[in-house]
């Protein structure tokens, strides 16, 4: 199963095997991933799932859509380049070990 590495704003890393279809957002609450609270439930309707993904597999994902971009664009930290909303991020095989960063703060 592929994995995902979500990484605190403290810089403490953890490993979660995440089924491909599943929602990079979903994992972390199915998880009680810190950080990640994804208040709309993944409607990309909020941007409280907002994180950094880290380059090597960023090319891999599909580019954000329009709602995704508007919806970075009122994020609590601010977006840069590599920034997404997790619930925007299924998983795949080829996304496997990709490395999450969560933001210091997402309200």
């Amino acid at each position: 199963m592929p994995t995902v590495t979500y990484v605190s704003p403290s810089g403490i890393a953890r490993k979660i095997d995440v089924p491909s279809g599943m929602s990079i957002m979903q994992a972390a609450l199915n998880h009680r991933v810190e950080g990640i609270p994804g208040e709309c439930g993944g409607n990309c309707m909020c941007a409280t799932c907002h994180v950094y993904v880290d380059s090597p597999l960023l090319h891999r994902i599909p580019p954000a859509q329009n709602n995704e971009k508007s919806m970075l664009s009122i994020a609590a930290e601010s977006p840069t380049t590599n920034s997404r909303l997790s619930c925007q991020i299924k998983m795949t095989e080829e996304l496997d070990g990709i490395v999450i960063r969560i933001p210091a703060k997402q309200r």
